[in-house]
């Protein structure tokens, strides 16, 4: 590998050691905040936008599978059923052509 490759892994490897260690004093700055009940709520925040943002252009059957795994995931508060029975609508309307 010639000087210019090593030279970008060098880069490369320092920014994402930077990201990770401004990311440990920001979290630090927050925790001693006003702003600290934001990390209580903050990875249930980033599952629903990633859900959210995975259902943007999903089929109907899609949207129905989604509304019963979260009927189930709100009263049993059980994450495996919810997703047992997110598969199986999915699958059940799959199969019925959804």
């Amino acid at each position: 590998m010639t000087f210019p490759y090593w030279m970008l892994i060098v880069v490369l490897a320092v920014a994402a050691f930077s990201i990770r260690l401004l990311g440990l004093f920001a979290g630090d700055a927050i925790k001693s905040s006003r702003f600290a009940w934001m990390l209580d709520d903050l990875p249930g925040l980033i599952i629903v936008s990633l859900v959210a943002s995975s259902l943007a252009e999903q089929s109907i059957g899609t949207w129905i599978a989604a509304a019963a795994a979260l009927a189930v995931a709100y009263f049993s508060n059980h994450v495996i059923l919810t997703m047992c029975v997110g598969v199986v609508a999915y699958g059940s309307l799959v199969w019925l052509g959804f």
